[in-house]
Order: C-alpha cells, then sequence, then structure tokens
C-alpha cells in the first residue's frame, strides 16, 4: 500500500478542551514522506513541530507535543482520526496552542477527513511491524504488542466506581470500523475530579456539549451515551492517537488494561527501545530504505553509529536513491549544548548543523548493504556559510545533495533551513573505512 495524504484542505473551528481559545485548525495536503506536522500560524515564522514520540512535553489529562517554546496541546483525537484513517502525511495549522475539542470525540475530524477523500501518493507506507511480544506494565496498567498482520486492539478499563466498573472492547481498526465504532466515543471525566482539574487550569473549555460526566447514579451528557461502553470506547480513540506518535503505521496486536497517555508513551518507547537492539548474527540488521519512506530514530540508529547526545537528526527521508535526502532535527531547549553555548542566550553551534547534515548523508550512503561494515570519516568543509542564528524551538530541515560518488570517497553539498530561511550551508568531503 502506498502513502496517502488528504485530497484537499479543510478547516474547523471551535474552543480547545483545556484553554478554552476559539482556534481554527486547518488540514493541508503534504508531500510523500512528509508525516503529520503541526504549524503554529499564530507564532513568527509559522513554526512547525513534526509528530514523534521523542517531541511529547506532557500528558496531563492530554498529549502535548513540541518544544518549551512550541508545542501543540491534547492532539491525541486528531493524531487518532489521521493514523485510523489512512493519512500518512499532512500539514496541520493551527492559530493558538490546542486544536479544538468539537464534541469530545474524533468523529468531526475523521468525518472531515472522509468527505476531503485521499489522495495516494507514490511512496510505499513505512510500516512498523512489531516482530516480537514486548510488555510493559506499571502499577495496574499492562500494555503488549505482538506480531500481527493489521492493527488490532483489546482495550479495558476497570474502575471502582458504580457507573463505570470494567469494559472491554476489541476491534480490528480499519477506516470503516473506527468511524462506526470509535470516533463517535467522546471524552469524560467522573464529577468529583471537575473541581481539581479546573484548579490546575485545565477544562476552561469542557461542558456537557464535548464532555461526558459521570456522578455516582447518573450520567451527564448532551443527548445518552452513543455506546453502553462508550468510556472504553473513547480509552481506545486516545490509545490509537498516542501510537501514530511511533510516526509510522502500526502493524501488531495490542492488549491494553487501564491505558492512559503516560503509559501509552512509555509503552511507545519500549517497542521501539526493544527493536531497535534486535541482532541478527551479531549485528543490527539494516532497514528496508526505500525513497520517500520517513526513517525514524530507532532505524537510523541501525544504520549510524552515532547516540546521544551527538545523534543530530530525529528522522530522514530519501528522495532520490543515492542521490539526495532531507534530515529533520527538532533543537529542544534541552539540548546539552545550549548549556555552555551560551548561557543566557542560546544559540546552536554552527559545527552541529554541519554535523547534522553530514549525518543525513552517511545515513543515504551507509544503508547500502554492501557499505554496512563502513563508516564516514570527514576530509574536508568547504564553503561553509552561516546566515542566521539557530535557537531552541526551531525546527532543521537538512536537504543533501550528494556531487560526487566514489568508490571510498563522496562529496556532499548541504543546506540548513528553518522555514523558508536558509541558515547554514556547506560542502563536505568524507572518506569510507571499515569499522
Amino acid at each position: 500500500m502506498n502513502q496517502n495524504t488528504i485530497a484537499k484542505s479543510f478547516s474547523l473551528s471551535g474552543p480547545g478542551l483545556h484553554t478554552g481559545k476559539k482556534t481554527k485548525i486547518t488540514f493541508k495536503p503534504a508531500p510523500a514522506g512528509a508525516g503529520v506536522v503541526f504549524v503554529r500560524d499564530d507564532l513568527a515564522g509559522s513554526p512547525k513541530i513534526h509528530v514523534e514520540f521523542a517531541k511529547v512535553l506532557g500528558v496531563t489529562r492530554g498529549t502535548t507535543i513540541g518544544t518549551e517554546a512550541v508545542h501543540a496541546h491534547t492532539v491525541e483525537h486528531i493524531l487518532s482520526a489521521l493514523s485510523a484513517m489512512g493519512v500518512d502525511n499532512v500539514f496541520v495549522h493551527l492559530d493558538a496552542s490546542e486544536p479544538p475539542v468539537m464534541d469530545g470525540s474524533a468523529k468531526p475530524y475523521a468525518d472531515a477527513i472522509k468527505a476531503a477523500g485521499l489522495s495516494p501518493q507514490t511512496a510505499p507506507k513505512n510500516y512498523f511491524a512489531v516482530s516480537k511480544r514486548v510488555e510493559y506494565s506499571s502499577g495496574g496498567t499492562t500494555i503488549i504488542a505482538e506480531p500481527s498482520g493489521g492493527f488490532e486492539i483489546d482495550c479495558s478499563i476497570e474502575y471502582d466506581h458504580p457507573m463505570l466498573g470494567s469494559q472491554r472492547f476489541s476491534v480490528e481498526v480499519t477506516p470503516e470500523k473506527y468511524m462506526a465504532e470509535i470516533a463517535p466515543a467522546r471524552t469524560f471525566c467522573l464529577d468529583y475530579e471537575i473541581e481539581a482539574i479546573h484548579a490546575r487550569g485545565y477544562g476552561k473549555g469542557g461542558d456537557l456539549t464535548n464532555t461526558v460526566v459521570f456522578s455516582m447514579d447518573k450520567v451527564h451528557a448532551d443527548g445518552n451515551l452513543r455506546f453502553s461502553d462508550e468510556p472504553v470506547r473513547h480509552k481506545l480513540l486516545d490509545l490509537i492517537g498516542d501510537l501514530s506518535l511511533l510516526g509510522r503505521p502500526l502493524r501488531a496486536k495490542i492488549t491494553a488494561v487501564r491505558s492512559g497517555h503516560l503509559h501509552n508513551i512509555n509503552f511507545l518507547k519500549k517497542i521501539v527501545s526493544e527493536h531497535s537492539v534486535q541482532k541478527t548474527e551479531g549485528k543490527m540488521p539494516l532497514p528496508e530504505i526505500k525513497v520517500g519512506e520517513t526513517i525514524i530514530s530507532a532505524d537510523i540508529q541501525k544504520i549510524i553509529p552515532h547516540r546521544y547526545p551527538f545523534l543530530m537528526i530525529d528522522k530522514v527521508v530519501v528522495t532520490e536513491s543515492g542521490k539526495r535526502a532531507v534530515g529533520y532535527k527538532s533543537v529542544s531547549g534541552n539540548e546539552p549544548f545550549f548549556q555552555g553555548h551560551f548561557p543566557g542566550n542560546p544559540i546552536m553551534p554552527g559545527v552541529l548543523i554541519v554535523e547534522a547534515m553530514a549525518q543525513t548523508s552517511c545515513l543515504l550512503f551507509l544503508s547500502r548493504p554492501d557499505l554496512s561494515n563502513k563508516m564516514a570519516y570527514f576530509m574536508g568543509i568547504d564553503q561553509a556559510k552561516f546566515r542566521k542564528p539557530v535557537l531552541p524551538g526551531d525546527n532543521l530541515e537538512l536537504r543533501i545533495e550528494v556531487l560526487k560518488a566514489k568508490e571510498r570517497v563522496g562529496k556532499v553539498k548541504g543546506e540548513a533551513f528553518v522555514g523558508d530561511n536558509l541558515v547554514t550551508e556547506a560542502e563536505f568531503t568524507f572518506v569510507l573505512v571499515d569499522k
């Protein structure tokens, strides 16, 4: 199956669940390999947030992604609808920090995606196929992933509450089943939680039009429950959204008991961690790299040897085999180099921007099976120009083009952009040596 974007743009508006601020959200088609990208049009330069679990900032009453400077709150319903409806690449423009809550479910978003239609793209889908059982357990929560040819979820909740109790719902996630059985399920809370939610500054946009409230003997909502087990279906909806932070469509059977945003993200980290350290005959298995596919951090680390704190790229898209690629780096305020460069005036060192471009080019070369036993060393850096500073919260787009490629030596041109602004450029040569 190939990747999809939306066939045409569309917009929705309404208050955010927690901020209460009215927000307009606009979905626009994106090229193959772009992934899901939030764009904060209300901020200078319209900074972008590429959706991936490394960008998770908070999980209190919802999932927040981005950096301290640029973030988007409560994105799980949108991500759930995009994932389940088969949208791989899309720009999501916001004019505030939190998308509209709509009716508290994902149905308005799923309906709008269906109405807009999907536009197939030439690049194949880049699935993350779970190849072994992975189990996460914390307190009373258990989440398990097992190999599957599709995407199945068995979700259970357990509340010591007379109106909730134990509920369980299982489904193979397809666009049709999602629309009918999952998307309409609304967010919910218990009546005695409301005061504490407001005291912490949350729920300013919440009311009975978008939240189901359970008291000890009654359901308070706009209309009746949409399903007798609506709460567990909404938990499953949230889980789909959080799992989409993997950045690739998931092939797995998921069994979740008492899931929640924090546990969902920790579970996702464990899946990636356990699959990234798999070895075949003592070597990391090279992922299959195809033009237009997004190569995420777990696969990057199978190809190049760099690790934290010197891994300078979050994901890469090969745009022309052996010739061109684009790397992406979200510059967080927590980067270790900002501690000393410079205190009170943090600026990303120019040499590290060049290093990020070089790592992108190394991935392009070393992903070839015949070069899997090689390493790349710098030989020279020429015509380097640093045009604008790169600051915390910026998203770097690293465009590299191979100028010359011989058996052992290569020459590459690199350009780094923040938005539409060229911030750094350089040409560099490197030599391939045996590990």
